[in-house]
Parts: structure tokens; C-alpha cells; sequence
């Protein structure tokens, strides 16, 4: 049976013309919990693997999972100190597939996607995994844009204000009913918008998730996942691993669990090992993790509508529901009062 939004036949002849010596016959396995772009393990029949992405099915907003896109920043991040899988491909062939297809290394290492992976690990492997995440994300920061080629890969204006823009027109776009907290953070988050003094690469979606580590040595293998890739403030990306990184005595942990065990790092120690590795000055970046769960809601949503209008887009493990959404608003609510923004 194929697997779900692919031509199993003439994606496998176009990977055997690439040249990575590919035997044929292939596997294709949809995996991983994207709710956004669909992933797939290609296994050959003498056990070599590679990943396989594609846009979701469906009807798609305007310039959403831009696979392309993604396929140039990756190319364009080989050979820097940011871990990234090795970029194999790419193909628009409407004889091979509906929608663009990027083909990319395997990475064989441990994602820590729920609380079941991290359970099987130790309380120490869990606390250098989560120590890793912030220097990893110091050399995403790092990259050379002029060197790299990607000084133009998104507007240079404010972040902020950018992204207050883009997501409030995505909310407009893709919600399912009135959540008036949604539009009463918009308007706390443009009162109170610190000034912007760099710019950087920025990921967009950092978070365990998206990460493959090596938990035995502490490593981040690589980061993944760079559909929201853009260029803008660097403590937007540390505010979203805060958002994403719910703490034991969180009331409204929401859905990436995972960092409520023992041993993970709190969202303190995170930001301490952020300075360490960039001396950067973060006394904004409690602005940033209340636009990071705003924004949050805001995909969940999307993702649910999605799912509504084509249920093929939903994952292995379900997907978003109102509930798990309006907790995530609760937690940036209450993050906002307890920095005092309003």
C-alpha cells in the first residue's frame, strides 16, 4: 500500500537516479508527530535510510511549509556549526510528485518527542540533553548571513512587529471560533514590544521536538523542522523553547510534556546556559515567551483546521484539540501578568 501523499513508484525511480546507491525496492514510512510538513523514512532493501519531506495535503495558506525554502536554508547551513542533516534533493517533477519533495541524510538518534523516550532515559542524560538545546541554539545565532546566503531569506524590519502581523492574519485565517484572549494578547504584546538591537538567523519552531539527540554524550545530532526559519531577534527562538518547555508545577503544562521529568533543566537554567554560550543580554526574553505561547495557540489552531478539512493531515498520535488550545492561551495569560505586561 503507499504510503499517504506519495507516488511510491516514481519517487523510488527518481531517488535511485540521485546517485546515493539506492536499492531497490524502497519502504516509505510516514513518521514523526508534524502536524505541518509530512515526513517519511525511505529504507532500501539493503537496510540504508534516508527522509523524505513534502508539504501537507490539502488546500494550503499562502507561502505555508514552503519545502523549497527549506530546502535552500539546509543547503545553505551545510558546513557551518549548526547540526543539520546532509541535503541530498529535491524535485517539483509533476511526473514524480503533486508537490515539492527534499530528500535528506538519515540521522540516526534519539528524539525525544513524549514522555515515553524520556523515560528511558536517565535523570543525568536528561539534563545534558536539555543543556544542549541552548547551545545549539547559540550556533544557529552565529551563522554568517552574508556568508552563508541567506541575508536575504526574509525581511530585515522589526521582528515583532512582523510576527505580530503574519500571526494575528494566520488567526484571522484558520480559526476555528472566537478565543477573545487571543485578540487581548495581540494588543498587550504591540503595547509592549522592546527594542530590537541584532539580527540573526532565527529557526521559528525550536523545541524538543525538533531536535535529534545522541542522549549517551549529551549531543544535539541535529536540528530539523526550518519551514519558520526567518531572519529577526534571537531570544524569539529562546522565548519559544521556554514556551514549549512546561515545568513540573506548571498549572497548564499543554502538550510537550516531556520536560516536566526529572533531571531536565528548568526554563531558568535554559536561558543561564543561553548567556553562557552568547553573552547575549535576555532581559526581554519574558516578552518573547508569552508571543511565543501566543503564537503557539495560534498553530495549534491551524493545525486543527487543517485536520478538520482533511483528516488525512492528521498524525500518528491525533493532533490539537480546543481544550489542549485554550490552555495554552491560559499559560500565556498568566506568564504576561506575572512579568507585569498588559
Amino acid at each position: 500500500m503507499n504510503a499517504v501523499g506519495l507516488n511510491e513508484d516514481a519517487v523510488s525511480g527518481w531517488i535511485a537516479e540521485l546517485g546515493v546507491g539506492a536499492t531497490t525496492p524502497l519502504t516509505f514510512e510516514r513518521i514523526g508527530n508534524g502536524q505541518s510538513n509530512l515526513t517519511y523514512a525511505v529504507t532500501d532493501a539493503g537496510g540504508a535510510r534516508w527522509v523524505l519531506r513534502r508539504p501537507p495535503l490539502g488546500t494550503l495558506l499562502a507561502s505555508a511549509h514552503d519545502i523549497v525554502r527549506e530546502h535552500r536554508i539546509l543547503s545553505s547551513l551545510q558546513g557551518t556549526a549548526v547540526p543539520v542533516p546532509k541535503i541530498i534533493g529535491i524535485t517539483e517533477d509533476p511526473a514524480v510528485t503533486d508537490a515539492p519533495l527534499v530528500l535528506m541524510s538519515y540521522v540516526d538518534g534519539v528524539v525525544i518527542d513524549g514522555v515515553p523516550v524520556a523515560q528511558k532515559l536517565t535523570v543525568e542524560q536528561r539534563r545534558n540533553v536539555g543543556l544542549a538545546l541552548p547551545k545549539a541554539l547559540a550556533t544557529i545565532h552565529g551563522v554568517d548571513l552574508e556568508e552563508t546566503g541567506l541575508e536575504d531569506l526574509a525581511s530585515r524590519k522589526p521582528f515583532a512587529e512582523r510576527q505580530l502581523k503574519r500571526w494575528s492574519a494566520q488567526w484571522e485565517k484558520s480559526k476555528t471560533r472566537d478565543i477573545p484572549d487571543v485578540e487581548r494578547l495581540a494588543d498587550i504584546l504591540h503595547r509592549n514590544i522592546p527594542e530590537q538591537t541584532e539580527v540573526t538567523l532565527v529557526h521559528g519552531d525550536f523545541h524538543l521536538n525538533n531536535i535529534i539527540t545522541d542522549p549517551a554524550r549529551g549531543q544535539v545530532l541535529a536540528v530539523v523542522d526550518w519551514e519558520l526559519c526567518t531572519l529577526g531577534d534571537p531570544l524569539a527562538d529562546l522565548g519559544a523553547l521556554l514556551a514549549y518547555w512546561p515545568e513540573a508545577g506548571d498549572k497548564v503544562a499543554g502538550p510537550f510534556m516531556a520536560s516536566t521529568l526529572e533531571g531536565f533543566p528548568t526554563r531558568d537554567e535554559l536561558v543561564d546556559a543561553y548567556v553562557a554560550a552568547t553573552g547575549r543580554d535576555v532581559s526581554a526574553v519574558g516578552y518573547w515567551h508569552v508571543l511565543a505561547l501566543w503564537k503557539l495557540s495560534i498553530i495549534a489552531e491551524g493545525v486543527l483546521r487543517r485536520i478538520l478539512d482533511d483528516p488525512r493531515n492528521r498524525a500518528e498520535h491525533g493532533g490539537p484539540t480546543s481544550t489542549l488550545i485554550d490552555g495554552v492561551v491560559a499559560r500565556a495569560v498568566e506568564t504576561a501578568e506575572k512579568l507585569g505586561l498588559h
